[in-house]
């Protein structure tokens, strides 16, 4: 048990850094979680909580500073958790993210040897963000968009987001101008009261169209309309205006009912030369030059011909399957999210790819049925949310038995946990590279290369 005690001073000499992007010194071994705090510096800490295996610490005085701090970096980045990382040089940013990929690869997967790669950076880590989701609030009585200081609803006022494209941060601040304009009431969640919740903002990498989207908690939106003619004049690029209702007294930011104030009710943009439909609920990625990476990672691991069949187990609005039809004989996906299956068809006749079947269904149960009727696939790829494969995926797709395995992730200690299962199931994890597509944040992207194990 530990001596420290809430409020005490220590001085520490920081040892590492979390998965969260948090230092960590110890005191008689025992862990100092500490944010805003790097490897090999030394500060003078105000102990702020002590549990029974670990406690928090917060910087009152760096003794001395890392080689690898960015000194510029703006402090209410960090404080909201925008951008956790953005005190870290770029270059340790990728190999932190590396090393993650490697740690869990070790403790988890218990698969050593696989060889983690070099994690692909960006030549310019900023401003790369092409969607936005700002609360809106009232500071001191004035309309106000910022974000929230961590783990509380204080908003904190920011007009530079450092990782969101330039031209998003600029439409904030101009809607910001036109809603204080028309002196909206915006939402109190503690009563569930007001109107206004949220600003989003989808801006297309190389089409550069834009979308707004305004959350309100009511559907009757007085002069909603008269708004949106505003924001469209002010800002020449937003060729769809959307209102999104969402009554509920919650964390979510969409609510069910999405509505046109203006122009389309959609925004294009493109994606490894495909072009794709926009929605405002459309999932798609928030990085797109990182997301082509990505992708393009994943088709060269894949090394695809034209007699390969591929079934991509979670498909959304089809980029993925799409990115890939061109080269191979036939793509198959599939989708629990019936909207979503719906746009991937669409997305595939809007780029004329005759050779993409998209299906509704959970992918351990469309997979077997496609099996049974002689649709045998070469290569599957899995794009999992953070939660990562369910074992009866795991299982089915097995059975499919596909040569290789192409599985992207987005949460490298769920990918180690699903790897470690394919191995006992034949199948053997060749590499993983790591792939940035959240500069300045602890969140990392991986492809790995999976392989049916020769009998």
């Amino acid at each position: 048990m530990t001596q420290l005690e809430k409020n005490q001073t220590v001085t520490v000499t920081i040892d590492d850094l979390t998965y969260e992007g948090l230092g960590v010194a110890h005191i008689e071994r025992f862990p100092l979680f500490i944010e805003n705090a790097l490897p090999g510096e030394e500060a003078e800490v105000l102990v702020v909580k002590v549990g029974k295996k670990f406690g928090y610490g917060k910087v009152l005085k760096l003794l001395k500073e890392s080689p690898d701090r960015v000194p510029s970096a703006d402090q209410n980045l960090l404080r909201s958790g925008i951008a956790p990382l953005s005190h870290l040089t770029y270059a340790k940013q990728l190999a932190f993210k590396q090393t993650q990929v490697e740690k869990v690869m070790q403790k988890v997967a218990q698969l050593p040897d696989v060889p983690v790669l070099p994690t692909i950076g960006m030549a310019d880590p900023i401003g790369y963000r092409n969607k936005a989701q700002i609360p809106v609030r009232r500071v001191n009585g004035e309309i106000m968009t910022g974000f929230y200081r961590k783990n509380s609803h204080d908003l904190l006022p920011i007009e530079n987001y450092l990782i969101q494209d330039p031209a998003i941060d600029q439409a904030i601040i101009v809607i910001r101008d036109i809603l204080r304009r028309f002196n909206l009431k915006t939402y109190n969640e503690v009563d569930n009261t007001g109107l206004l919740r949220h600003l989003i903002v989808r801006r297309g990498h190389y089409s550069h169209e834009m979308m707004v989207v305004l959350v309100t908690r009511t559907e009757k939106f007085f002069k909603g309309e008269e708004i949106a003619k505003e924001i469209q004049k002010a800002l020449p690029e937003v060729v769809s205006v959307m209102q999104n209702v969402n009554p509920e007294k919650t964390n979510v930011i969409l609510g069910k009912v999405t509505k046109k104030l203006a122009g389309k009710e959609t925004i294009e943009d493109q994606l490894l030369g495909k072009t794709y439909q926009i929605s405002a609920e459309s999932f798609y990625q928030i990085n797109t030059e990182q997301a082509e990476k990505l992708y393009q990672t994943a088709i060269d691991f894949a090394k695809l011909t034209k007699e390969n069949v591929v079934i991509d187990a979670y498909s959304g609005i089809g980029t993925i399957a799409l990115s890939l039809a061109d080269q191979v004989k036939h793509v198959y996906g599939m989708d629990v999210v019936k909207s979503a299956v719906a746009d991937a068809q669409q997305n595939a006749e809007r780029n004329h790819v005759e050779n993409a079947t998209f299906e509704v269904g959970k992918a351990e149960i469309v997979m077997p049925r496609w099996n049974k009727v002689g649709i045998k696939a070469d290569v599957i790829v899995v794009d999992p949310p953070r939660k990562g494969l369910a074992e009866s995926f795991i299982t089915a797709s097995v059975e499919v038995t596909p040569e290789k395995i192409i599985y992207i992730s987005c949460n490298p200690a769920t990918l180690a946990r699903d790897l470690k299962l394919y191995q006992e199931l034949g199948y053997t994890t060749e590499k993983i590279q790591p792939v940035d597509l959240f500069p300045q944040t602890t969140h990392v992207e991986a492809v790995a290369l999976l392989k049916k194990a020769v009998d």
